[in-house]
């Protein structure tokens, strides 16, 4: 999956360290940060658009007094639900209603995913492991059954399972959301249940190379309002904060202090520099109030998460090895010093991209390497 650098664009006998990949060398370059604002290396950014009828990639300057972004690729797509980065950060996957496929960072070289075994696929959400090294899909057709697809990061199909069929309560701004995780070659689905708060299923193959995952009976819970894999374990939203969840999928009840014991709809994890990261939004839109607050967290039990900045509609965001997190609303890209910020306080929010059409997702890419010797 990792695309080779161009030889022809290679001088002859270049030095070990310039074929390191990009990515092996951010976490060193990172981790001399000081506390001021230091030059960066640049990735590349993709974006889902349009309502997912555009992809898109675009290159932010790593000099924040510099012009802001160039202008990559966009290519149109058709039904396009989501994005995730792959193990590497060299390949994007990019989800339609009809399957997955793998790009690399110019958004060519498409590698379809293994075609699922069902009699219809209309893929609606994906969920990436914390590592990127596993994909978990859920189809659901109008009328038709929940199915999962377990994908490793190379596209290969490592189960598939059919989830219990059930009666979802009414649509309404309050009723939590269908939720993935994954965490090794275990899926979890939290979706809601009638008569209030939320249902988890566990999904996971009995024996090692089963192809077909058992699935657990439901578990009622409180309302999950999403689900991420963090570190070794999986992380719930719920109305009473970020909470851990057992082995069943559970909630323990417990909010995580960094965030307090309030209500969070969305959450999301990442990597920069060598600190795994956190964060969490209260979705403004279903609680009909002003842009509210983003959180970030370094997972150190000792502070409180950090106040990015207060966000109104935010679509998505990634946490990138680069040091800077990346938010995308309906209509912008941001990007936010987070290496600075978690030091300082000082997030130094620039904004990349205006004028989006219904903006649906974004990722982070490392660009093609260029090796050069001194």
């Amino acid at each position: 999956m990792t695309p080779q650098p161009n030889p022809q664009r290679l001088r002859p006998q270049p030095r070990p360290l310039a074929r390191l990949s990009a990515l092996v060398l951010l976490p060193a370059l990172l981790a001399a940060c000081t506390g001021t604002e230091e030059p960066q290396v640049a990735l590349r950014v993709a974006l889902l658009t349009d309502g997912g009828a555009t992809l898109r990639t675009v290159t932010p300057n790593a000099d924040s007094n510099s012009a802001p972004v160039n202008a990559d690729k966009t290519v149109a797509v058709t039904d396009g639900v989501t994005l995730n980065s792959l193990s590497g950060g060299q390949r994007l996957a990019l989800t339609l209603s009809t399957g997955i496929e793998s790009r690399d960072s110019d958004l060519a070289d498409v590698q379809p995913f293994a075609a699922l075994p069902f009699a219809q696929t209309c893929l609606v959400q994906t969920a990436s492991s914390a590592s990127r090294d596993r994909l978990l899909a859920l189809s659901q057709c109008p009328n038709g059954p929940q199915q999962l697809a377990l994908y490793n990061a190379s596209g290969s199909l490592v189960w598939t399972a059919l989830l219990r069929a059930y009666l979802p309560p009414t649509p309404g701004q309050d009723v939590p959301p269908v939720s993935l995780a994954v965490l090794g070659d275990v899926g979890l689905v939290a979706r809601p249940r009638v008569g209030g708060g939320s249902e988890v299923l566990r999904a996971a193959p009995r024996n090692s190379g089963d192809t077909v995952a058992e699935v657990s009976d439901p578990l009622p819970t409180p309302a999950i309002r999403a689900l991420v894999a963090y570190n070794q374990g999986i992380l719930a939203a719920t109305d009473g904060g970020v909470q851990k969840v057992d082995a069943a999928g559970v909630p323990d009840g417990t909010a995580l202090a960094a965030f307090g014991a309030r209500r969070f709809d969305r959450l999301w994890s990442g990597t920069a520099g060598s600190q795994n990261l956190l964060a969490a939004w209260r979705s403004n839109v279903l609680s009909n109030q002003s842009a509210q607050p983003l959180l970030v967290w370094d997972g150190n039990t000792s502070r409180t998460a950090a106040t990015v900045a207060s966000v109104s509609d935010l679509r998505d965001l990634t946490l990138a090895p680069d040091g800077n997190l990346y938010t995308l609303t309906a209509s912008t890209l941001t990007r936010y010093n987070t290496a600075l910020g978690l030091q300082s306080g000082n997030f130094t929010p620039r904004v990349l991209l205006t004028g989006l059409n219904d903006a649906r997702a974004v990722v982070w890419l490392v660009p093609p390497v260029t090796a050069t010797a001194d």
